[in-house]
């Protein structure tokens, strides 16, 4: 099974010079907590979640509107490609404990998103009505890999790093 089945299609995105106003606003009209930054080719740069915005106007005391997404945005990014089995995807998520991962094509320009959710829905899609265990168990696993290495963090601990990023 590829990413491509799974993924969100059709994902909007931000510019790093744009403003965490104009990020909320595709946030609040897509009813999504994150949006992929890219460059003006189309490539991810960056990745901006609901909960990176909050920390920047509450850090920098600022309205969003005077504030660039650049200064709030994760500049580290871990994609997928859209032709990676799932389970690469998977291992991506669980070593290096993101939730969401964008979807690149061959010239590494963004045509996707992958997050866990989708990844639930899908163990819940079944011709039968039945759920499909390993695709649950998969979210179960890569979750908790994620919380237990938060949890490591807030005691001083850093977690290994346990797959390399594309």
């Amino acid at each position: 099974m590829n990413v491509e089945r799974m993924m969100r299609h059709n994902v909007r995105a931000c510019s790093p010079w744009d403003s965490l106003n104009d990020a909320a606003r595709i946030m609040w009209d897509d009813a999504c907590g994150c949006v992929p930054v890219v460059d003006a080719s189309h490539r991810p740069v960056g990745f901006l979640t609901d909960r990176d915005i909050c920390m920047a106007a509450y850090t920098q005391g600022r309205p969003l509107g005077g504030i660039r997404v650049e200064s709030a945005m994760a500049k580290k990014v871990v994609s997928c490609g859209i032709h990676d089995d799932i389970e690469h995807a998977v291992q991506m998520m669980r070593g290096t404990y993101v939730r969401r991962l964008p979807v690149v094509d061959a010239q590494g320009v963004l045509v996707g998103l992958l997050s866990l959710d989708d990844i639930a829905c899908e163990s819940k899609r079944s011709l039968r009505g039945a759920t499909d265990h390993y695709l649950a168990g998969v979210v179960g696993d890569v979750h908790g890999t994620i919380c237990f290495a938060r949890c490591q963090r807030r005691h001083g601990i850093d977690p290994p790093l346990v797959s390399s990023a594309r």
